[in-house]
Parts: C-alpha cells; structure tokens; sequence
C-alpha cells in the first residue's frame, strides 16, 4: 500500500512537472505604419501609411496557475531576418520561464532581407512596430505590461538602442515602456543631438572586429550618454559582426560597410549626411548619404567564447532586469 501510494505521488509530480513546462504559441497581429525616417514619426506619425505586423508570441503554460503574468522579451532580428543563432537565444528566455514575442517586420511587408539596401524597412518603421506590439500585449491576460524587455541584433539591436530614445519613443507612446534593452552589435554612428534617453537599463554587445556595424561609435555613445542613462559596453575580443553565431567566418559582399560614417541625428529625428548636412528623409537622399561614407563587403561570423560569453550575458541581464527578486 505504501509503495503505491509513494509510486503515485511520483507519477503526479512527474505530470505536474510536464504540464508546467509546456509552451503555448500563438499568432499575434496589429496596426503599425511605415515610416522611413525617425521624422516621419516625430513630426508626421498620423499621415503615415498603415502596415498590418505580426509577430509569434510564446507562452509558458502553468496549469495550476492558468492567469500567471509573466515578463516578455521582444525579440528583432537583422537584416538577413530570424536567423538560428537569435531562435537560440529565444528559446534559452523561454526555458527560464519568460514569454517571448518575435518581431516579423520584414515578413509582415513581405521583405526577406534589406541588406545591402536599408531603405525597404528602416529602423524608424520597426522602433514603431516594436512600441505597437509592446501596446498590444501589455493588454494580454498572461503578459506583465511591466516587465516587458527589447532585445535585437544589428538592424534590430538599432531598434533595441533608438527603441530608448525619448524623442522617438515619446513620439509614439508616453503610456508605455520597455524594462530594458539589450542590442546586439547596433549600428551606433549616429550622434544624437538631444541626449534624453530611457532610464531603463541599456546595454550593447559588441565585436571588437566587427567592420559591417563598428564597436568603436558604440564605446563613444555609451561615453556621451553615461552621465545621464543607465548605460553600458560590452566589447568581445576578436569578434566579428555575428559573433554569436555558429557560423564560419565569411565575407558579405551586398552588405555597407559603415567604419567610415558618423551622422547627426537631429532633435526632429533627421539624420544628416556627413558633408553635405541634407537630411537622408527619403530612400535617394539616403543613398546619396551613403555615397559620402561606405564600402560595399563586411566579414561576419560565429567566435564561440563570445557565443558562450554573451548567451550567458543575457541571461544575466534579462533575470536581473525583469526578474530582480528571483536569485540565480
């Protein structure tokens, strides 16, 4: 009898433990726009054209506890879209009991990559898809509006960065916030010229190596805004753009590389070419811009210490900023 009695409270607690590390995924769409430039928003949001975005939401499942709140992390891929290497880290938040949204900006208008271009998607358009996602599920019954963080990789770690700029980012929305924000090997060779940024922590990514989006603007940004903003610098060594991916280093030949390019960002949200001081509002005045600074061909690939270094990184980051009172 009592070997019965013991062999079903391991069967139930072996259940139990099941049920609870199930995942539930579920399709989410809503209204963006499509701006091109960060004036567009600042200066002209009403009159942009309306975008339908959709993105994948994934739930832990507690069945003792169906109405459980948890944190999310919103994830932005690059400009070769989701690749594994950002899925991995997506899944590790998952396993730690976070939700997690990944953003489809690009496949949501039917883009596959803008690299090389840069003008099909910009950063403006997906900054207001990511607030736009972040408004729609802080209303979700399982969804801390709180504990809400951006994450994003290149093109998207821009997004992570400029997500906290509050000229923008109040542009959009005063009602809501992320937590914080972590970028991946961000394009920061942009100089704000108003410094207000988010008090929520930020913290950037880097490859000491990397020629297609340069660490060295970024140690610059951080060393302006420090003063000010809960901001921070992390540089692997020998690592190039990519570094944590598990991918061979090779060499990209469509992709701009910006180790030449430094411009201004206006308080308006226009970002002025190097000489000529014109704002890039448009795709031909952007390309023009560009004539001044880059070289087509960038090198990018997986360095496995800063792979390891990084994933465990965010891990940190993300309980420390999301989940403060849990300990590891």
């Amino acid at each position: 009898m009592k070997t019965s009695a013991t062999l079903f409270v391991l069967l139930f607690l072996i259940s139990s433990l099941s049920v609870q590390s199930q995942i539930q995924r579920e399709k989410i769409s809503f209204e963006s726009a499509n701006p091109f430039a960060f004036s567009d928003i600042i200066l002209d949001l009403e009159n942009q054209e309306k975008q339908e975005v959709y993105g994948q939401l994934t739930l832990p499942i507690d069945s003792l506890n169906p109405t459980k709140k948890y944190a999310l992390i919103i994830g932005v891929a690059g400009s070769l879209g989701w690749k594994k290497h950002h899925l991995d880290y997506m899944e590790m938040y998952q396993k730690e009991g976070f939700a997690t949204f990944e953003l489809n900006s690009f496949k949501s208008r039917d883009i596959t990559s803008t690299v090389g271009s840069q003008d099909q998607v910009t950063t403006a358009a997906i900054i207001l898809d990511a607030y736009r996602a972040l408004e729609k599920l802080s209303k979700h019954p399982n969804i801390d509006p709180e504990k809400v963080s951006i994450t994003g990789w290149s093109l998207g770690g821009g997004v992570s960065l400029f997500s906290g700029w509050l000229p923008l980012k109040n542009a959009i929305t005063k009602e809501y916030a992320f937590a914080s924000h972590l970028a991946f090997y961000p394009p920061c060779f942009i100089n704000p010229e108003n410094t207000d940024f988010t008090q929520a922590p930020i913290h950037i990514l880097a490859g000491e190596i990397d020629n297609w989006t340069p660490a060295e603007p970024c140690r610059l940004l951080v060393y302006k805004l420090k003063e000010k903003t809960n901001i921070d610098i992390t540089v692997y060594p020998n690592a190039h753009h990519s570094f944590d991916s598990e991918l061979a280093i090779k060499r990209n030949e469509k992709g701009y590389s910006f180790k030449d390019c430094m411009f201004t960002l206006t308080e308006d949200g226009d970002i002025l070419m190097n000489y000529l001081q014109f704002p890039m509002s448009n795709p031909i005045l952007q390309k023009l811009g560009l004539l001044f600074c880059v070289e087509r061909g960038v090198d990018l690939g997986g360095n496995p210490d800063a792979r390891t270094q990084a994933m465990a990184f965010s891990k940190s980051f993300m309980k420390k900023t999301l989940t403060p009172n849990i300990r590891e």
